[in-house]
């Protein structure tokens, strides 16, 4: 500790844009660099915090995912920290920590909470995007009256406070501490490898023998390729697989240098941003493959020769195979819980299984109750995120370790697994449309009708042909949701069209984008006919989806005629 370092308060101004979305604030990385837009934010937090508890008794966890900015960010949080005598901060090596894995370090060492560095699946780099999310002391994303407050500070918010004279290299591992002008504490900051930490974690939760044996089998290496999109988690995919696993023969890595722009990736792992996984997959002689999004929250599951296997049957063969994971057989299975977009294929397991199913709105804060409270063990959302109680955030890397798991278990393919699943549960075709981007009014304009339609029920029990099926309609709201825990109420969560047949569509406005809006439309249709089960998705969801466009007129609201995305 060398000196004592000066608090300067610094005036700004309000910007009347940083409420909070469905995971944090998200801005083009531009925005967040200038004119105090980042300090405001995180000036903004520390006084919600303030009132919540004495910042000078509060411990915070500070990660990012490594895009442009994050280490710049971090060092500003670490000045701010100390000027408004936050205790002490635990911060990851270079600003790099899965957003898993901040969740982990803020439960393992009981800390008050921790700032996320993210955008997640958005692009990076200075001419893409940014973001900022904050955690609560359970480990998972800030529910909506907190960041409500945040939000309601930064309109107010006339100075920020910051100790411009701090300087310390989070680069290298180490303790370091700080006396602070008016306070009588010293500000200590800790710098960490979230890696170790993550990694004794998942050996607490998954028999890593057998997954080294799935990896290592004598006569016939169990291949797999692993795609981390040059985002946060190629240094956890490498440890993991290549160190514990001892699969560097067995499990080929691309992309696992965390780049500030993700190498030109736009870093969500789907069909269409991941097509250098599919390639590989459809080319190579692989039995897995996965990737994963920038912060290392979401993952897409590939078995061979590029059989994709969507989130929605993800989470539910996961849940009907929990028992084969270690930790489940010692914490035992509770519920489960889905978003409110996700198939019903989840339903179904836990109907048969006679546990509670939940479902909520798009978020994965809305989860954090539930897992507090023991309602579920697992949770999932369509947007290819999967998790479980083990900490309060969705985990790409957990969600492919059970894969693995369960595919050393049962001895089958990806595939032949999916069918038996089917074959069991019967089979939930669903497809998401995103129409990203849209400039103007449209997409409010169209969403308003829409909600006209709810209120007036005037497209209630109408029955629509569409291609050569029709569909009745059951039931039409703007999907609410009353917290079973705390019994806080969110509303107008999407637009929900339920059929007679139990087909769903859904329309959202997505909470994510950074920049004009983001129109999702989502169909689920179940179907018990063995015979269908094999069939190509995007087939038998055309007449729902064309009847989806018609009713909502998107591309006359939107000026589409195609989507930006098909998952």
């Amino acid at each position: 500790m060398s000196g004592t370092h000066k608090v300067e308060i610094r005036e700004t101004k309000p910007f009347t844009d940083q409420k909070p979305g469905t995971s944090g604030l998200r801005k083009p990385t531009k925005t967040f660099k200038e004119n105090n837009y980042f300090e405001n934010f995180i000036q903004s937090y520390f006084d919600d915090v303030q009132e919540q508890k004495p910042l000078q008794q509060c411990t915070l966890v500070v990660g990012g995912d490594g895009r442009n900015f994050v280490k710049e960010g971090v060092k500003i949080i670490i000045q701010m920290a100390a000027a408004n005598n936050v205790h002490k901060l635990i911060v990851a090596s270079n600003g790099i920590m899965s957003t898993p894995a901040v969740s982990n370090v803020i439960r393992k060492y009981s800390t008050d909470g921790g700032i996320v560095l993210t955008a997640s699946h958005n692009p990076g780099g200075i001419n893409a995007d940014y973001g900022v999310k904050f955690n609560i002391s359970n480990g998972g994303p800030a529910p909506e009256a907190i960041t409500n407050s945040i939000w309601d500070k930064t309109r107010q918010i006339t100075h920020f406070k910051i100790c411009s004279t701090i300087d310390i290299d989070i680069s290298q591992l180490h303790k370091q501490q700080f006396q602070i002008e008016g306070s009588s504490q010293p500000f200590e900051v800790e710098i960490i490898d979230s890696v170790d930490d993550y990694v004794e974690l998942m050996k607490s939760i998954f028999d890593f023998d057998i997954l080294k044996s799935l990896l290592n089998y004598e006569k016939e290496h169990f291949k797999i390729m692993i795609n981390a999109l040059s985002g946060v988690m190629g240094p956890y995919v490498t440890r993991i697989f290549h160190q514990e696993l001892q699969g560097k023969d067995s499990v080929i890595v691309k992309n696992c240098q965390p780049l500030e722009d993700f190498g030109g990736h736009h870093p969500d792992p789907n069909l269409t941003y991941a097509h250098e996984l599919v390639e590989d997959m459809e080319h190579g002689d692989y039995e897995f493959g996965a990737a994963f999004d920038g912060d290392g929250d979401r993952n897409m599951i590939l078995g061979k020769k590029g059989f994709f296997v969507t989130p929605c049957d993800s989470l539910a063969v996961l849940a009907a195979n929990l028992n084969v994971i270690p930790y489940f057989r010692t914490h035992g299975i509770n519920g489960y819980a889905r978003s409110m977009p996700t198939s019903g294929a989840v339903d179904r397991v836990a109907k048969k299984q006679g546990k509670e199913l939940y479902e909520t709105p798009t978020g994965w804060k809305f989860f954090g109750n539930l897992m507090d409270s023991k309602k579920i063990s697992i949770c999932g959302e369509e947007s290819f995120g999967t998790g479980s109680d083990h900490i309060r955030e969705k985990d790409g890397m957990w969600a492919v370790l059970s894969w693995l798991s369960v595919l050393a278990t049962v001895n089958k393919s990806v595939e032949h697994l999916l069918n038996q699943h089917w074959q069991t549960y019967g089979r939930n075709f669903f497809t998401r449309y995103d129409y990203e981007e849209i400039d103007g009014s449209g997409p409010f304009a169209m969403l308003k009708r829409l909600e006209g339609f709810c209120m007036s029920n005037e497209l209630l029990n109408k029955t629509f042909p569409s291609g050569t099926k029709q569909y009745t309609i059951q039931l039409m709201d703007d999907f609410n949701y009353t917290d079973p825990i705390d019994q806080s109420y969110t509303e107008k969560q999407g637009i929900r069209i339920i059929f007679t047949d139990g087909s769903r569509i859904v329309f959202r406005l997505s909470g994510t984008g950074s920049r004009g809006a983001t129109v999702r439309l989502y169909v689920d249709s179940y179907e018990n006919d063995p015979s269908t089960y094999d069939k190509d998705a995007q087939e038998m969801l055309q007449p729902l989806v064309s009847l989806a466009l018609n009713i909502a007129q998107l591309k006359e609201f939107t000026g589409r005629d195609k989507p930006t995305v098909i998952t």
